[in-house]
C-alpha cells in the first residue's frame, strides 16, 4: 500500500481540528473543484488535514491527488493496491486520521466558501459528538436547490439529544452530512458496510448513541446531483445491499439497548420507507428482480418489527400491511394508484396556485404588453427616470444624483417612479409617476437614463440604447448577490438566474470604495462600467453645516446640550420573525437625562415605539441622512449606515448580541467585531458600560474609526454626485478621472 505520509510535512495534531477523509474513485472530472473547495482560498480555516484514499482509481485521479499533496502539506494520499469500495476506503482513511473531528467528504462534491471556518467555530463552541450541517443540491445544469428540510436547522439549541429532537432522524443519513468526533466514533466500534448504502451502518448508530448533538444552520456542502454512476440513478442488483446495512443497524440497537432502544420504532419506520421508496423509484431495481426485492422487504419487516409497532395511516399504512404479508401482486396493483394519487395531488396543487396567481399574472402580462408597445415610441434623450427602494419614495443615491443633475445638467428632465402610497415623499416641484400606471410605463419605455438603487422590474427591460445606472444602497458587510447561494436562509427563494440577467442590463455601477467594487463585480456579474466615485448620498453628510444640524435637532425636539444617540439596526433577513434586538426603553432610561435615544427601525421591520422620556421613534422620518447629521453618536449592528456615518468623524458603537448567528446564517465579508469602526458590545450590560465609561470617546476609539474611514470612505469628499452626473449625463471626465483613447471614462482608483 503506497502513501506519501511524511511526518515532517504533516500538520501537527493540534493544528488538525478536522480530518477530512476523502475516498476517491473515477472522479477525475470533479476532483479539482472538490480539492480546491477544501484547500483553496475559499476556506479561511487552515486547521485541517485531508486524508485522500485513492481506491485504485483507473483514471487520473491518483496522479491529481499526488499533485495537490506535493503543493500542500495538509494533504496525505493513500493509494490502495486494489479496489475495496467506498465503505472500506472510508475506513482506511479514518484509521489514518489525526484530527479531533472527522468529516467524510465525497470527492465529486464540494464544500461551500467559508464552510470549514464555520464548522470549526461551531465545534469549538459546542464540542458535540455529532455536528449536522446543512447542504444544497447542485443539478447537472448548475442550478442550486436548497435542502427541502432546511427548516430543521433553524432555531435549534446549541446542543441537544436525539430524545429532545427525535425529528433529527428524518434528516438525510449520508456520511457527508455530519462531522463526527473521532474518539467517539472509534469508541463505537462501527464499520462502514460494503456495497450500496454503506454509510447508514455508521450514520444511524452514531446518531442513536450520541449524548451531545449540534446543528449548523448554514449550507456547508454542495452535493452533485445526477452524476453518472450515482446509486440514486443506477439500476443494479446491489440495491439489495440495503437490507444487510439495516440489519447491522438493528444489531447495534440490540447491543446498545440502553441508549438506542427508544428509537427502534423510528428506525424501523425509516427502514420500510427506504425499501418501498427504492422499489417505487423507476429503474432502480431491475424488473426481473422486483419480486425478490419485495420478498426481502417482507422478510425484513417480519424480522425487525417492534412489539409496539402500529401502522401509519392512509395509503402508506396499506402499503406497509401488504409488505408485511408478502402480498406482492396486491402491492404491485396498488403502485399505479399511488402514483396517480401523487400526480393528482401535485396537479391540484399547481392548479390552486395558478388560480391564486391568475389575476396578478394577467395584470402583469397586460403591463408588459403595453410597455413593449411603448418601446416603439421615439426615445427621449433628455429624460431620466429615478427610483429608490422598490419605489418607496424619494431617497438615497438616486435622490442625490437627481438634485445634482438639476444643477449641472438642467437639460435633463428627471421623473421619479413611486408607489401609490408613497407620493407624499416627493418634494414639491419634483415630477413623478405612479408605479404601474400607463403614464409610468410610457415614461420608463422612452427614457434615455434609468437610475435606481435596486433593480427595476424584471418584466420591464430597458430600451436599446438606454443607460441604466445602478447605485446600490450600501457598502457590503453581509453576503450579497450570487454569494447567497451558500446561504439559503437569507436568500429565501431568490432566483439567481434572473438576478444575473438583470445585472446584464446594468451599464454603470456606482461604487463607494474598492471593497465594494471587489465584492459587487463578483457577486453581480456583468459587463457594466464601475464608477468609484464615493456614495452620492454621503455628500449631504460631508457638506452638512452646523445650522443644518441645529435645525434638524430642533425639529426632533433635542434640547441644546443633549447628546443625541441614533440607534439604527438592520434587518435580519435570515429569520422568519423579527424580534427587538435592544430594549430601547430600558437603555434610554440608563443613558440618563443628558442623552436622547433616536430609534430608527429598518424599513422592513417598522415597529412602532411609543416615544417616552429619553426615547424618540424616528422610523418614519423621511431622511436617514438628516438623522445622521443630527446625531452625536451612532449605535448600529450590521447596517450600512455605519459606512456613511463614518465620514462625520463621530463615535460609532457596534451592538451585536447575535453576531455569531448572523455571521453563520447571513454570511459576512469581514469580521466586524475585529475591524469595525468603534467599541463593540454583545450584551446589553456591555453597551451601557461603553457609554458610562466614555469608551466610545477615547483616543483608541478614534484610531479605530480613522482606520475604518480610510478603508471604506476614501472618495467621500462631498463631490460624489457631481462625478456621477458629469460622467453619465454630460459625458465628460469627472474630477479625478481621465479619458482613454476611445473616449471612455473610468474613475480614479
Amino acid at each position: 500500500m503506497a502513501t506519501n505520509d511524511n511526518p515532517a510535512a504533516q500538520p501537527s495534531e493540534e493544528e488538525a481540528l478536522i480530518s477530512v477523509v476523502l475516498p476517491v474513485y473515477q472522479v477525475q472530472e470533479f476532483l479539482p473543484q472538490c480539492l480546491d473547495s477544501l484547500l483553496g482560498a475559499s476556506q479561511s480555516f487552515g486547521g485541517i488535514e485531508v486524508v485522500a484514499v485513492d481506491d485504485c482509481s483507473p483514471d487520473g485521479s491518483g496522479a491529481l491527488l499526488d499533485e495537490y499533496a506535493a503543493r500542500d502539506p495538509r494533504m496525505r494520499v493513500v493509494h490502495l493496491p486494489e479496489n475495496v469500495g467506498l465503505g472500506q476506503a472510508r475506513s482506511e482513511g479514518l484509521a489514518r486520521a489525526k484530527g479531533d473531528y472527522v468529516w467524510f467528504v465525497d470527492s465529486d462534491d464540494r464544500l461551500t466558501c467559508g464552510a470549514l471556518a464555520a464548522v470549526a467555530e461551531r465545534l469549538r463552541q459546542t464540542r458535540p459528538d455529532v455536528l449536522l450541517v446543512d447542504h444544497a443540491l447542485v443539478n447537472p445544469d448548475g442550478r442550486v436547490e436548497r435542502n427541502a428540510r432546511a427548516h430543521f436547522f433553524q432555531d435549534t439549541p446549541e446542543t441537544f439529544t436525539l430524545g429532545e429532537r427525535p425529528g433529527t432522524l428524518d434528516l438525510i443519513m449520508t456520511a457527508w452530512s455530519r462531522v463526527l468526533r473521532r474518539d467517539y466514533l472509534l469508541g463505537l466500534n462501527l464499520e462502514f458496510g460494503r456495497g450500496y448504502y454503506e454509510d447508514i451502518s455508521v450514520t444511524y448508530p452514531s446518531l442513536l448513541a450520541a449524548r451531545r448533538l449540534s446543528m449548523l444552520d448554514r449550507v456547508c456542502y454542495h452535493y452533485q446531483r445526477g452524476r453518472e454512476g450515482a446509486i440514486t440513478s443506477t439500476s443494479s442488483p446491489k440495491h439489495f445491499d440495503l437490507f444487510g446495512q439495516y440489519e447491522r443497524i438493528f444489531a447495534f440497537i440490540d447491543r446498545e439497548a440502553e441508549t438506542a432502544e427508544p428509537f427502534r420504532r423510528a428506525v424501523f419506520d425509516r427502514t420500510v420507507r427506504h425499501a418501498t421508496t427504492v422499489l417505487a423509484t423507476p429503474g432502480l431495481v431491475p424488473e426481473n428482480l422486483r419480486r425478490d426485492f419485495f420478498r426481502r422487504a417482507s422478510e425484513h419487516f417480519q424480522q425487525f418489527r417492534p412489539r409496539d409497532y402500529s401502522y401509519p395511516s392512509g395509503l402508506r399504512g396499506l402499503q406497509y400491511r401488504l409488505v408485511e404479508r408478502g402480498a406482492y401482486p396486491a402491492y404491485a396493483a396498488l403502485e399505479p394508484v399511488n402514483r396517480l394519487r401523487l400526480a393528482l395531488r401535485a396537479t391540484l396543487g399547481r392548479a390552486r396556485r395558478a388560480a391564486r396567481r391568475t389575476p396578478r399574472l394577467a395584470a402583469t402580462a397586460l403591463r408588459r404588453a403595453y410597455y413593449r408597445a411603448c418601446l416603439r415610441l421615439p426615445a427621449d434623450d433628455t429624460l431620466a427616470v429615478y427610483a429608490a427602494y422598490w419605489n418607496r419614495g424619494y431617497a438615497c443615491n438616486p435622490a442625490a444624483i437627481f438634485e445634482k443633475a438639476r444643477e449641472l445638467a438642467p437639460g435633463i428632465r428627471g421623473v421619479w417612479v413611486v408607489a401609490k402610497d408613497s407620493t407624499a415623499s416627493i418634494p414639491p416641484g419634483v415630477e413623478y409617476v405612479v408605479d404601474g400606471t400607463p403614464r409610468c410605463l410610457r415614461t420608463m419605455a422612452r427614457a434615455k437614463y434609468l437610475v435606481n438603487n435596486v433593480n427595476f422590474p424584471y418584466e420591464l427591460p430597458k430600451r436599446r440604447g438606454a443607460v441604466l445606472v445602478q447605485t446600490q444602497h450600501g457598502t457590503p458587510l453581509k453576503k450579497m448577490g450570487t454569494d447567497l447561494r451558500d446561504h439559503p436562509a437569507a436568500a429565501r427563494d431568490m432566483n439567481f438566474d434572473r438576478l444575473v440577467e438583470q445585472c446584464a442590463r446594468w451599464d454603470v455601477l456606482v461604487s463607494p470604495n474598492p471593497h465594494t467594487t471587489e465584492v459587487f463585480t463578483r457577486v453581480y456579474p456583468g459587463g457594466y462600467e464601475v464608477l468609484e466615485t464615493g456614495y452620492p448620498r454621503v455628500d449631504r453628510l460631508v457638506n452638512a453645516s452646523l445650522d443644518r444640524a441645529n435645525r434638524v435637532r430642533g425639529e426632533l425636539g433635542i434640547a441644546p446640550g443633549q447628546i443625541a444617540v441614533l440607534y439604527a439596526p438592520t434587518h435580519r433577513d435570515h429569520q422568519n420573525e423579527t424580534a427587538p434586538v435592544l430594549d430601547v426603553r430600558r437603555f434610554g432610561d440608563q443613558l440618563g437625562d443628558d442623552h436622547v435615544l433616536l430609534v430608527r427601525s429598518h424599513y422592513f421591520d417598522i415597529q412602532r415605539i411609543s416615544s417616552s422620556r429619553g426615547v424618540v421613534d424616528v422610523s418614519s422620518h423621511s431622511s436617514i441622512e438628516d438623522l445622521c447629521i443630527a446625531a452625536d453618536v451612532l449605535i448600529t449592528d450590521y447596517s450600512s449606515v455605519m459606512f456613511d456615518y463614518a465620514v462625520l468623524d463621530r463615535p460609532i458603537v457596534i451592538y451585536a448580541p447575535d453576531w455569531e448567528m448572523y455571521r453563520r446564517s447571513r454570511g459576512v465579508y469581514f469580521d466586524l467585531l475585529a475591524e469595525g469602526p468603534g467599541p463593540v458590545a454583545t450584551t446589553h450590560e456591555r453597551l451601557v458600560e461603553v457609554f458610562r465609561s466614555g469608551e466610545h470617546t477615547r483616543p483608541s476609539a478614534a484610531k479605530r474609526l480613522a482606520r475604518f474611514r480610510d478603508r471604506f470612505c476614501p472618495y467621500d469628499d462631498g463631490r460624489a454626485a457631481e462625478r456621477v452626473v458629469r460622467s453619465v449625463f454630460l459625458g465628460e471626465p469627472a474630477p479625478g478621472e481621465s479619458a482613454d483613447p476611445n473616449g471612455r471614462t473610468s474613475a480614479a482608483r
